[in-house]
């Protein structure tokens, strides 16, 4: 069977979800208003996109910003989203599969292997009409082509006139297309189009002998020869079609409607667990799903600050989450789905019986949060940093990884103070700690202390002239040990005399 690739290109896809997000929550300019998005370049914000106004004005992918406003004053920029456009081209990639099951992600559109798919939608005619109206009914323009090859079928999307074309017909099809349709760096092609090979049919017509030498040194995907190869199916190129994505979710059918879901959260909490650890996966988030007897559903998500399959556990964060639930005239479907979930390993229990702490911790924060909600349980979250008050900062509890903090070299103090404190210095060792100072107005002479421990400003992140700090663990006469540091040294061109400051206490 002659393989059928389909390449589905759109060629607005990034300005036509921009409009789709904006007009929900905002007036976007006038059709006639052009408009283009931009995205950081080498030198300054270049054009992503533009709108239909702005090509008519010949505004093109890739021109500076700068260049193209001082052309068209009236020009509308706004901030391209590219994570989010990649994201939403992955959703396409696994909604595509309604056509065919082999589908991946190509750099501006998607292709599908189609071969033996094309007669369940009436044809190959027919199935790429359904797939130009359907991402068409969800606001998107597509452009499609079906040919035996993937580089043929890109080739003819974006730059063909036929749509279809077979083995027999390759060739003359894809003959008088640009160099460009092979997907080549800009300097190759200005390369081939000196030389006068302007289209795939002129390259392919001239002995190989001649610019095998030329293109060696290229890579696979980038040497004109190799892509032409690929593109009249003398190379392969097959499609690593990524795998769908895995669902966890129990459900409970009932026979009749009814009004209270607490009864059934243990059974879907039983399920979905046991098919968590056949896969040894743990939920990070959880979906309760209530779908009412009128049509409507409810929902109620719940997030834990770790991986857990245990269904005890899951039962008991929707404690009281149910109650504000408008059943209506009841319902008969409940599902439990875990929209997250982690690797968890199958560990066996501690054969002294004892309980795992950080699992009792875990669960803690679990129903803390579910009671208090996300922002009221915060946890330390350690943060690689020089600076001591930026080590640690408070972030809410389930966003944090509940582990350890990183291991110091050096000792540091059991309390911090979230401000240093400056200090009056009565006398001072040279290039040392103050033999005596006062602090809140109580003198204290030094009897011993350790250090210098010199850190450095963070220069990505401290402003220009930040001075460094030194230092030091000093012991005072009555046992009581401090932690002092002088910002800055004399001479140093960033300020005057050094000051002296208290940053924390050791036990």
């Amino acid at each position: 069977m002659t393989a059928r690739i389909v390449s589905v290109w759109f060629p607005a896809l990034a300005m036509e979800r921009w409009s789709q997000v904006n007009r929900q929550i905002r007036t976007l300019p006038a059709d006639d208003i052009p408009v283009v998005l931009s995205r950081e370049g080498t030198h300054g914000p270049v054009i992503h996109a533009a709108s239909a106004a702005a090509a008519a004005r010949g505004i093109t992918h890739g021109v500076r910003v700068v260049d193209a406003q001082a052309i068209h004053p009236d020009l509308h920029v706004e901030r391209a989203d590219p994570r989010g456009d990649d994201a939403f081209l992955d959703r396409l990639v696994h909604w595509s599969r309604r056509w065919c099951p082999w589908t991946v992600k190509d750099r501006d559109g998607i292709v599908l292997d189609a071969t033996g798919s094309a007669h369940l939608f009436g044809g190959e005619a027919a199935m790429l009409r359904d797939i130009v109206q359907r991402f068409a009914m969800q606001g998107v323009t597509a452009r499609v082509a079906m040919a035996p090859t993937r580089g043929a079928a890109q080739a003819l999307a974006r730059y063909g006139q036929a749509a279809i074309c077979d083995g027999e017909t390759l060739t003359e099809a894809i003959s008088p297309l640009p160099v460009a349709a092979l997907r080549i760096a800009p300097d190759t092609i200005r390369l081939l189009d000196r030389l006068g090979l302007k289209t795939i049919g002129a390259l392919a017509g001239i002995p190989r002998t001649s610019l095998m030498r030329r293109f060696a040194s290229m890579k696979p995907d980038a040497n004109p020869l190799i892509l032409l190869d690929r593109m009249t199916g003398k190379l392969a190129d097959p499609l690593n079609a990524p795998a769908d994505p895995v669902w966890y979710l129990s459900r409970v059918r009932l026979a009749e409607p009814v009004i209270d879901p607490v009864p059934h959260l243990k059974t879907l909490a039983a399920q979905l667990c046991a098919d968590l650890a056949k896969a040894e996966q743990g939920a990070r988030y959880l979906r309760l799903t209530i779908y009412r007897v009128d049509s409507e559903c409810r929902t109620v998500q719940l997030a834990t600050a770790r991986a857990t399959r245990d269904p005890l556990h899951m039962a008991r964060l929707f404690d009281g989450k149910l109650d504000s639930i408008d059943p209506g005239f009841g319902f008969d479907l409940l599902t439990l789905e875990a929209t997250r979930v982690e690797p968890v390993s199958l560990l066996q229990e501690n054969l002294d019986g004892k309980r795992d702490a950080s699992a009792d911790v875990a669960a803690l924060l679990d129903r803390l949060t579910a009671r208090l909600g996300p922002e009221k349980v915060t946890w330390s979250s350690w943060v690689e940093s020089h600076k001591p008050e930026r080590f640690e900062a408070r972030v809410p509890a389930l966003r944090a990884r509940l582990e350890d903090p990183p291991t110091l070299l050096r000792e540091r103090p059991l309390r911090l103070l979230q401000t240093p404190e400056e200090i009056k210095v009565l006398y001072a060792v040279p290039e040392g700690p103050p033999a005596q100072f006062r602090w809140r107005s109580v003198a204290f002479r030094m009897t011993r202390y350790e250090g210098p421990e010199r850190i450095a400003p963070e220069w990505w992140m401290d402003r220009p002239g930040t001075r460094l700090r030194d230092y030091y663990k000093v012991e005072v006469q009555d046992g009581r040990r401090f932690w002092l540091y002088r910002q800055g040294v004399a001479y140093d061109r960033r300020g005057g005399t050094p000051e002296w400051f208290l940053h924390g206490f050791f036990a």
